[in-house]
């Protein structure tokens, strides 16, 4: 392919303007601005026919994941609400509404 070329060469000025971030999209599961790390979970699994992704912190993904099977997953589908009826997940979402969106720690194992 050929190249293209600028006549009278590059103007620094366009590299130099400041690229404004956009605003941190909140996590599906706590309502937080997510941080540096969004995990893009599907609420319904893709091995039960999820297709939609919603940001989240790992954090948060991590808890779902320790607390509801794929198939307790699907039956609650975009339900955030019927999630947090969970008395687990509940508890984490209070504890974890005051920590830094980039904050992480260990999760318990699934309970099963």
């Amino acid at each position: 392919m050929a190249r293209k070329h600028r006549k009278g060469g590059y103007d620094d000025s366009e590299t130099q303007e400041e690229e404004t971030a956009p605003p941190p999209v909140p996590c599906w599961l706590c309502g937080r601005p997510t941080g540096q790390t969004i995990v893009w979970h599907h609420p319904v699994p893709k091995s039960r026919g999820g297709r939609d992704v919603v940001p989240m912190h790992p954090i948060c993904q991590q808890t779902l994941i320790a607390n509801f099977t794929n198939s307790e997953l699907q039956r609650h589908g975009m339900d955030v609400e019927g999630l947090l009826l969970n008395p687990n997940v509940r508890k984490f979402v209070d504890w974890v509404a005051k920590k830094d969106p980039d904050f992480t720690a260990t999760i318990t194992k699934k309970q099963r």
